[in-house]
This record gives C-alpha cells, structure tokens and sequence, in this order.
C-alpha cells in the first residue's frame, strides 16, 4: 500500500466534499436555512441539561437533515442536467428527494419533541 497515495486520495476526498458544501451553501437557500436552524439547535443542545446521549441523538438527526438536503440538490442538478423538459418521472425523483428532508426533518422533530416532553 503506498501511503503517499492513500494521503493524497484523502486530501482530494476532503477538498471535493468541501466544493460539495461551498456549492450547496451558495446555490441552495433550503441549505443555508437548515444550516441556521441546525446552529440554533445545537446552542440549545448545549444550553438545556440534556444527557450526552440526548445532546448525541439531536445533532446527529441535525447533521442528518443537511445530508438529505446535500443529497436532494444531488438530485435535483442530476435531473435538470439530463433535461429540464416536464416529465413525471423527474417530477418523481425531486418529490422524493423533497420528503427524503422532510422525514428527516420530522425525525429531528420528533427527537426534541420527546427530550423536552420525555
């Protein structure tokens, strides 16, 4: 194994991920927005006296929540890069990627909903 080259394939792996995010955060409000709602979750997270595992749980689900939307923009450039004409199965595949976040989103929900009430 030459560990010069698995060194640099780590560095390309980082730098492009990081053009991943640089990207989403220009191009995509829906991104930006999750972003501060996740800031703003994890302050909380830190401020309330929740359990190491609580504190776990919510900002993974957070985390979460930015990678269906990175995931859904995936989507949705891969479907107007093969063709911006109507048809429904890229209606389809938006759709799901949308409701990829949303249940993502709920499942963050439901995780504070359940630390608060619990």
């Amino acid at each position: 194994m030459d560990i010069g080259a698995e060194i640099r394939r780590i560095g390309n792996t980082a730098r492009w991920s990081w053009q991943g995010v640089c990207s989403a955060w220009a191009r995509e409000k829906s991104f930006r927005q999750w972003t501060i709602v996740n800031i703003l979750s994890a302050a909380l997270a830190f401020v309330l006296p929740l359990t190491p595992g609580e504190r776990a749980l919510i900002l993974a689900l957070g985390l979460m929540v930015l990678v269906m939307e990175l995931v859904n923009t995936a989507i949705e450039e891969t479907v107007d890069y093969i063709s911006e004409a109507q048809d429904p199965r890229a209606g389809r595949a938006k759709d799901a990627g949308s409701a990829a976040v949303a249940v993502a989103a709920i499942a963050g929900g439901v995780a504070w909903l359940v630390v608060l009430v619990g």
